[in-house]
């Protein structure tokens, strides 16, 4: 695997997604990328939160634009486990973030069926990275939860 290649940092978020997993959140992660460098990395946090907006990729958004110290992220790339629902996608498209990689696609609540034009219009997507990997980890959650 080639060094900074969108597999490379789909790898770092999705060991954010195991973290998820292990504590018992829904497993999907994410990681902020600047200049082939990690800025923010987070994981899911609704249940630990008590905040049904604490999906990973708000988080992973947040940190990154307190790091950076700006609230557009257009020149990073968001790698996260899972495409991103309504909520992430419109956060997603006013932080204007550069590029959107994501694994597995989520066919119940991923913004592609529902608001397809929230990410910015510059915001490249690359979908499908890891995308078994990240839809198996997901599958084992809920068959344990139920």
């Amino acid at each position: 695997m080639e060094p900074f290649s969108d597999e490379y940092f789909m790898k770092k978020a999705f060991q954010e997604a195991r973290l998820a997993y292990d504590k018992g959140e829904v497993p999907v992660g994410a990681v902020v990328v600047a200049q082939n460098r990690i800025i923010a990395r987070s994981h899911n946090l609704t249940e630990m939160l008590t905040d049904v907006t604490a999906h990973a990729e708000m988080q992973a958004i947040t940190a990154a634009a307190n790091l950076l110290g700006g609230k557009y992220l257009d020149e990073c790339t968001l790698y996260v486990t899972l495409e991103p629902c309504v909520m992430c996608a419109g956060a997603i498209g006013w932080s204007q973030l550069g590029k959107l990689v994501y694994g597995a696609s989520d066919e119940k609540k991923g913004y592609s069926k529902f608001a397809p034009k929230a990410l910015h219009p510059k915001t490249k997507v690359v979908s499908g990275v890891m995308a078994d990997d990240c839809a198996d980890l997901m599958t084992a959650f809920f068959q344990e939860k139920r």
